[in-house]
């Protein structure tokens, strides 16, 4: 039989795919934590047992040991400089551990494995292309894209990789969801997409087991002349006696997948959790039998219209729209660190009063514990009537958590957020503590734009879309503003409707960032915050990242404490804002370690101005 005779051979039978490679290599007794493809020059004869295992199975359908051969993966080892020999030799192993009749598959996983990109597209290209020239150099049989979460990146290396060969290209997707990629694309529109991209096949692995694939397929309209593939998981991953472990048994592998070429499915395999004895229970199960037409399900179009509840109709203007139009000014008033509310809430009426547009809460600031914000702010929002304006750190909460919160957010009609990274834990009041970071701040941006196109993180569509307006942080206080301005851009691409900036302590800086962010394109903020005391600005110059003072600040405030501090602070931050008045529009009060009385003053004297700017009075 010839190789290139692939395509020919799936249209006249079956042929069964081969299981897992890291997770039996795991049960084989290899540490975890080692990078499995690094076993291909350490271990060959471990990699080359496990594919002669599968082989013997019945699997005609080979894959190589590079799912995760490539740069970006190989550099958390130190192995980045070894992506084509790895390749290459893995190549080479599976060759020579199987018959003539298998056919050996360069085997390309996802280089950001459901996380937002991280890298450019053309570095995207680059790497992909690095890992697959070394495989056909090698001599595969054909190239299996597999365990893409995002069509967008699944595509992306589809594109890089048709031009480079024409040996076949199948290209396998992993559903967060049952029947939806992570970007939200049904199956039936990546598939199609797949197919006008120039995929020889298409098909899901990863994640879900034999009978939610069967679920999707059955939803789903596959484009003709498209070879069909499944490789199910042994079940979801669960914990017994302690230990993960995969449920489903070889018995119940081979039942489905009788059922699976129902579907009209051409290969047959299994991913996370099989073991060679799955996958003789799916050769025996499927033993003389031909492959099924596909017989495609009738599908209404689908139409996923989003519904507005009254918990997501906004009343009152948001600070993007009113700074559009006229002085709006924002004030940061943090939770307090303890239970008792009583004074924040009388703060925060205050603060309303004064002529707040918003009062905004920080999300456990300098990794210190604080009241939950969202409650908080759902209170002042419900007996205040002020609008509330959230943080939201990467650093508290994995990906579940942060949709979870933002679902909340939206149920309470704080639709208002501030995106930033947050300090990590280790500086806080509990540095034993985690710090998440699953995504940054640039990710996290994205995501929560994603949810008002009414899709969630995972992909699947939701009954309502989001309607978050999102600011992003800007910390002008650098030695080369440049750099800042640049990485402000991206926020912006990245959907941030608003800048806040880090508070500015003097005119000319004031003038610098007005300068340097007009180009932008969305709102800026501009950061004040009053000096209590000659220590506090010390502590503010020097130890606090961010924040620069200047010499002529430090010298009026020197020597100075208490409530005269306070008022010299108040002061000197009134001079500011009658520069930051001159180029922004929208002003970013914050307020000092619950000093309420001083950004209430600094409120009143923007109000007072723009009075007196009205009706030319002095």
């Amino acid at each position: 039989m010839k190789k290139k005779d692939l395509k020919r051979v799936l249209s006249q039978r079956l042929l069964v795919g081969d299981g897992a490679m890291s997770t039996y290599l795991y049960q084989l007794g290899i540490p975890a934590g080692v990078p499995v493809e690094e076993l291909t020059l350490s271990k060959p004869g471990w990699v080359r047992e496990v594919h002669s295992r599968y082989y013997k199975a019945g699997a005609r359908f080979i894959e190589t040991n590079t799912f995760g051969a490539n740069r970006e993966r190989l550099s958390r080892y130190g192995l980045e400089g070894k992506v084509t020999r790895l390749n290459r030799e893995a190549v080479f192993l599976a060759r020579q551990a199987v018959g003539e009749d298998a056919f050996i598959m360069g085997a390309v996983g996802s280089i950001h494995a459901g996380r937002v990109f991280r890298y450019s597209p053309a570095e995207y290209r680059d790497m992909f292309e690095e890992q697959v020239t070394a495989q056909l150099f090698a001599g595969v049989d054909g190239i299996i894209l597999e365990t893409f979460l995002d069509l967008e990146e699944l595509v992306l290396a589809l594109e890089t990789i048709r031009p480079l060969t024409n040996q076949p290209i199948f290209c396998q997707i992993a559903m967060s969801e049952v029947g939806r990629t992570q970007d939200g694309r049904t199956l039936s529109e990546a598939f199609q997409i797949l197919k006008e991209t120039g995929a020889d096949g298409v098909g899901l692995n990863c994640r879900f087991g034999p009978l939610e694939l069967q679920r999707a397929l059955e939803k789903t309209i596959v484009p003709e002349g498209m070879i069909l593939s499944a490789f199910p998981n042994a079940g979801r991953l669960g914990i017994t006696e302690g230990e993960y472990q995969y449920k489903s048994t070889p018995a119940y592998f081979g039942e489905r997948a009788r059922i699976l070429r129902e579907q009209g499915l051409q290969i047959i395999g299994g991913c996370c959790g099989t073991t060679p004895e799955h996958i003789q229970a799916i050769a025996s199960a499927l033993k003389n039998l031909s492959p099924l037409p596909r017989v495609n399900p009738n599908l209404p179009v689908e139409e996923v219209q989003a519904r507005q509840s009254f918990s997501t109709i906004r009343i009152t203007p948001t600070v993007v729209e009113k700074v559009k139009k006229s002085r709006t000014v924002i004030i940061e008033f943090d939770s307090p660190k303890d239970l008792d509310i009583t004074d924040y809430l009388k703060g925060a009426e205050k603060l309303h009063q004064a002529g707040a547009d918003a009062i905004t809460l920080a999300d456990n600031s300098m990794a210190t514990t604080r009241m939950s914000n969202m409650a908080l702010g759902s209170i002042i929002k419900e007996k205040i009537g002020v609008e509330p304006l959230v943080h939201i750190t990467c650093r508290d909460r994995n990906l579940i958590g942060q949709q979870s919160h933002l679902m909340g957010l939206h149920a309470l009609g704080m639709d208002q957020i501030l995106v930033i990274t947050g300090d990590p834990t280790r500086i806080g009041d509990l540095p034993g503590s985690s710090s998440v970071y699953d995504v940054n701040s640039f990710d996290l941006i994205r995501m929560v734009k994603q949810l008002n196109r009414g899709i969630s993180f995972s992909g699947r569509p939701l009954k309502q879309k989001a309607q978050f307006v999102v600011g992003a942080a800007f910390n002008p206080n650098v030695s080369k503003i440049e750099t800042a301005v640049r990485r402000l851009e991206k926020k912006v691409e990245a959907g941030a409707d608003f800048i806040m900036t880090q508070p500015i302590y003097d005119r000319e800086a004031v003038q610098i960032v007005a300068e340097a962010t007009r180009h932008i394109g969305v709102p800026v903020f501009i950061g004040v915050m009053p000096i209590t005391s000659h220590r506090n600005a010390l502590f503010l110059h020097n130890e606090l990242p961010g924040v620069k003072i200047p010499d002529s600040v430090m010298k009026k405030i020197e020597g100075k404490r208490g409530a005269e501090a306070r008022q010299i602070g108040v002061e000197l931050a009134k001079n500011l804002l009658d520069e930051a008045m001159l180029h922004f529009n929208g002003i970013y009060l914050i307020t000092p370690f619950s000093y309420w009385e001083m950004t209430a003053e600094l409120t009143q004297y923007i109000r007072q101005g723009e009075l007196i700017s009205l009706t030319g009075e002095r």
